[in-house]
Parts: C-alpha cells; sequence; structure tokens
C-alpha cells in the first residue's frame, strides 16, 4: 500500500504550474538578455540592486548616486525580506528572476478569482491568456526592476481572501503590498471604499483603508521628512498641482478648475485608450465598479505632467492592471463584453501585443552597445569589488556591489573626480545623462591628469584608475571618505581634513 503524503495534482493543476514556469523562464532570460546588452540602467536596477546588496552586508542602505536612504524614496521595507537572499548570494539575476516570477505567478490566483466567480475553465484561461498577453506585463518585465510586481499577485490574492472570508489571508497579502512601494497604500484606500460599497465585504474594506490611511500618514510625515529632509522627489511630476504635498492635496481638493485642466487633454486620452484598448473586448460600461479600487492610481497618473505615467511601459499602471481583469471576470460572468468566442478574444490579444509590445526591442535598439560589448566587458573584469567607480549610467548596474558607484553626468564636468577610485568610459555610448561632448571632455581631464593612470582601451571604452586609492576600501554612510579620513588632493597628495564628501547634483529615482 502506497503512502501518499500529498493528494494527487489534478491536470489543470499541472497544467498552470507549467505555463507559470514556462512564463516566468521566458520572461527572466528576456530581461537578463536586455541587461547582458548593457540596456540597463542606474535608475532603476542598480538603484534596487545597491539597496539590497547594502542591507545583505550591513551597512546603511544609502545608494551612492541617489544620495539618501532608501525608506526616503518609496519606503519599500520588503527589502529587509529580500536581503536575506542577497546574504546568501548576492546577485543582480535575484531581482530579474524576483520580477519574472511574480508576474508569472500572479496567474494562479487571477484563474482561482475565476473560477470563485463562477467562470467555466474554458473561459477562466481566456482571462489568463489575456493576462499573459497584456503588453504592459512583457513590457514592465524589460524595464529593469521595480517592487511593484510583487504587489500583483497579492493584490488578486488580498481580493480571493477577501471574497472567500479569509482574514489572515486579506491581512497578509495587504500588509506586504504597503511593503511594495508607499503609493500602494493609496490604492488600499480606494479598494478599501470598492470592497466596501460594492462587494458587501465590510470589515475587509475597513481594515485595507485604515492600513491604507495609516501607511502614508506614516510615510509622508516621518519616514520621507527624516530619510530625505529636502522634500518628497514624486511631487516633481505634479508640479502643476503644487510644489509640497499639502499645496498638490489643497488644489486637488479645492481647485476644480486646476484639477479638470489636468484630467481633460489629449495625452489623458491616449493613455486610457492605450490601458483599455488590449482588454476592451471583455469590458462592459455595466460591470466596471472594480476599477473603483484603482481610482487612486489611476487618478495620480491622469494627474501627473510626466508622461512616464501616461503609458503602458513602466511600472505606474502596473497596479491598475488586477483591476481591469476583475473588471473583465465581471462582465463575462454577466454574459456581457464585446467578443464572446475564444478563438476572437485570443486573437485580439495577439493583435494588441504585437502593436504594443516591445520586443522589437531585441533587434533594434537593445543592440546599440553590441560595438562596445567585448571591451566593456573586459572592462568591468578588471574592477574589483571594493572601490568607488565612476561610470556610465548603462554599466552601474554591472558593478553595484559596493558602497560608492556613480554614473556620469553634468555635474562631474568641472568637479573633483578625485574621490574614485576608477572611472570607466564609452566613448560611443556614454548612455543616460551624459553625453559624447561630455564623455570626450572627461577623457581629457583624466588623460591629463596627475593622478590617474589609464589601464585599458579598447573600442573606445576607457578605464583608467587611481593607484592611490585601490588598496582602500571605502565605506561610509551619508560621506563616503577614506579611512585614514583624509582628502586626496588635486596633485595626488593625501591632506588631512574632512571626509571626503559626495557632493554632486543627485538624480531624481523613480
Amino acid at each position: 500500500m502506497k503512502l501518499a503524503l500529498l493528494p494527487p495534482l489534478s491536470s489543470a493543476t499541472r497544467s498552470l504550474g507549467w505555463v507559470v514556469v514556462v512564463y516566468a523562464v521566458l520572461l527572466f532570460l528576456l530581461s537578463s538578455l536586455r541587461h547582458g546588452l548593457f540596456q540597463s540602467g542606474a535608475l532603476d536596477l542598480g538603484y534596487h540592486d545597491q539597496i539590497l546588496y547594502l542591507l545583505s552586508i550591513g551597512q546603511p542602505p544609502i545608494v551612492s548616486f541617489w544620495g539618501y536612504h532608501f525608506l526616503g524614496g518609496h519606503a519599500e521595507w520588503i527589502y529587509y525580506g529580500l536581503a536575506l537572499i542577497y546574504r546568501i548570494y548576492a546577485d543582480v539575476h535575484w531581482l530579474l528572476a524576483i520580477q519574472a516570477l511574480s508576474l508569472a505567478i500572479a496567474l494562479w490566483p487571477l484563474l482561482a478569482l475565476c473560477r470563485q466567480a463562477g467562470l467555466t475553465q474554458h473561459q477562466s484561461w481566456t482571462v489568463g491568456i489575456a493576462y499573459l498577453l497584456y503588453p504592459l506585463v512583457f513590457n514592465i518585465n524589460l524595464f529593469d526592476f521595480h517592487p511593484e510586481v510583487m504587489a500583483v499577485p497579492l493584490i488578486f490574492a488580498a481580493v480571493l481572501a477577501a471574497r472567500g472570508e479569509r482574514p489572515l489571508g486579506f491581512a497578509i497579502a495587504t500588509t506586504l503590498i504597503l511593503g511594495c512601494r508607499a503609493s500602494l497604500s493609496l490604492l488600499l484606500i480606494t479598494m478599501g471604499l470598492w470592497l466596501v460599497i460594492f462587494e458587501c465585504r465590510r470589515w475587509y474594506g475597513v481594515y485595507a483603508i485604515a492600513i491604507g490611511s495609516t501607511w502614508f500618514l506614516i510615510v509622508t510625515q516621518l519616514l520621507i521628512p527624516f530619510f530625505k529632509p529636502d522634500g518628497h522627489h514624486a511631487l516633481s511630476h505634479y508640479g502643476s498641482l503644487g510644489s509640497s504635498l499639502g499645496e498638490v492635496m489643497r488644489n486637488a481638493l479645492l481647485r476644480p478648475d486646476l484639477l479638470m485642466q489636468q484630467l481633460f487633454t489629449l495625452a489623458n486620452l491616449e493613455y486610457l485608450v492605450l490601458l483599455l484598448v488590449p482588454l476592451i473586448w471583455g469590458l462592459s460600461w455595466r460591470h466596471l465598479t472594480p476599477l473603483v479600487g484603482s481610482a487612486s492610481i489611476l487618478g495620480l497618473n491622469l494627474l501627473s505632467d510626466s508622461a512616464a505615467l501616461k503609458n503602458i511601459v513602466f511600472q505606474y499602471s502596473l497596479p491598475i492592471l488586477p483591476f481591469l481583469l476583475l473588471a473583465v471576470i465581471a462582465a463575462q460572468v454577466a454574459g456581457a463584453g464585446w467578443l464572446r468566442r475564444r478563438r476572437w478574444i485570443v486573437l485580439w490579444c495577439l493583435i494588441a501585443f504585437a502593436a504594443l509590445a516591445r520586443y522589437p526591442y531585441f533587434w533594434g535598439d537593445y543592440l546599440s552597445a553590441v560595438d562596445t560589448w567585448s571591451a566593456t566587458r573586459q572592462a568591468i573584469a578588471q574592477i574589483d569589488d571594493r572601490n568607488s567607480v565612476l561610470t556610465t549610467h548603462s554599466i552601474v548596474p554591472h558593478l553595484t556591489h559596493r558602497v560608492h558607484i556613480d554614473y556620469t553626468t553634468e555635474a562631474h564636468r568641472n568637479s573633483s573626480l578625485n574621490q574614485y577610485a576608477y572611472v570607466l568610459l564609452n566613448l560611443r555610448h556614454p548612455a543616460y545623462g551624459s553625453s559624447p561632448e561630455l564623455a570626450h571632455h572627461l577623457l581629457a581631464r583624466l588623460q591629463t591628469s596627475s593622478i590617474f593612470e589609464l589601464k585599458f582601451s579598447q573600442a573606445e571604452v576607457y578605464l583608467f584608475i587611481q593607484p592611490l586609492l585601490l588598496a582602500q576600501e571605502i565605506v561610509g554612510s551619508h560621506h563616503y571618505h577614506l579611512p585614514h579620513n583624509g582628502q586626496i588632493a588635486d596633485d595626488g597628495s593625501l591632506q588631512n581634513g574632512e571626509p571626503v564628501a559626495y557632493l554632486k547634483s543627485r538624480p531624481q529615482q523613480e
């Protein structure tokens, strides 16, 4: 007699498992290929990678090319847990794998929601295919890494738990959602309203509103003022509404004229079309109430001045997707929707994917730096894992496992470079924040410097080293200084004095 420790998996469960695994592997391979082609960047892959690395080695998680503790940005406290993976083995590919798996595994609770709502297996898989082919899912996987991807399966799981009246599961899912990004606290507030008003899940909705409101206040009134005293950098997206959080909120509530001016624009119309077209086949105006749950995020995107918040390429629209799919499920249950036959639905989704997904980049833009790929790899191999580095935006994510790294910007044109042990330039591909003219200017400075030596040169890729710093491990918190508490003068001599500060105009992290 055989003793089964676990009940046998059904064929449907096995099929779902295989789809999740294959889709996750595909996404991971594509994002890894993009990274390997030097198409990722300091913002944002290098940003998140350095946070986890610093946490894993017990250093203050202050992103050197941003200049602040990460809790002063988007307060993604979930990184304290993810850093345990980096303690085992630190590798940027962990982030790409987590992102791919999060996007793929969201299919599991999505199909469970379909079955819970009463859809057939055939209908459920149609909704699942629509999710897998939604262009934003593919596009966001290629855009470096963003912790919001982990919130997608958690949002589905939270709704599943609320509808199934499982309070513990709901509490866990919603709490973890807060750890993925501070702005998701606003999502929980509107999701809570939706649960109370339209789903008749009073206590679940009240709980979501309570923890969302509490975390929003903690982040905006305590964490950000403490870790980033010069203000909320996200406010740069809403300059037309004000220059402070209070002013933006007052104008949004008390200036309907300004609000209407921001909302009713051609850019917003285009954004809504991009957002809705891939799923328009399954939406019905009678069954759009789930969108109330994402009204806060949609409102933030529509009110923004930034074009980055109004497309299906970047991460800002990702929290809206689960509620769009919930609206599709509601329409399917009611027998509504524009298309009913599966073949036409899949064809529509394929056309939308072909038109809006960024797969053509793999034989276009993503190959732009292939002419210097080998030289860049050789130069990177000659850089140790301790000392400070100045390099291009696209090379930073390959070297972020150190306390001090920066990417070239106009701020470096006339500022001292003496705090860097390595300077790695790519004249053909200076990348974001720089220009060919700036790259040549920095090269000329380094070639005439008395303290830098040329270590490597090939295909217009140049690696300079500063021998006086190579044996010294740079440690620091807000200020990156030498262990001997001295400074390096322009002539290369050591002087007593204040610690060497990281003094550059810091770019805003998105």
